[in-house]
């Protein structure tokens, strides 16, 4: 899949090795393994298939959002856009749920 980013700091965070953006080593490690993950998914059904992950449609104003779980309080925030040929990934934060 493409994958897009709303914020130049998670496009950061995914390329640069010493680039923490202010977050524990642990989210950082996550945050790139879950990018590998969504750079190798040919479309969503794969990564609903990442048990692990617990890749889910959120709800109420947040509907056209998902989730992957990074661990149990972190979560990265993703937009699906999908085109005639193309399938996107808008990654749009990592968000404490707790």
């Amino acid at each position: 899949m493409d994958v897009e980013f709303a914020d130049q700091m998670l496009e950061r965070l995914e390329r640069e090795f010493q680039f923490t953006g202010g977050f524990s080593v642990e989210i950082v490690r996550a945050f790139r393994k879950r990018m590998q993950l969504i750079r190798d998914a040919l479309d969503e059904r794969d990564l609903y298939q990442l048990k692990g992950a617990q890749f889910e449609k959120l709800k109420g104003e947040r509907s056209h959002q998902r989730s992957m779980r990074l661990n149990k309080q972190w979560r990265l925030v993703l937009e699906l856009r999908e085109a005639a040929t193309e399938k996107t990934v808008i990654v749009v934060g990592i968000e404490d749920y707790h």
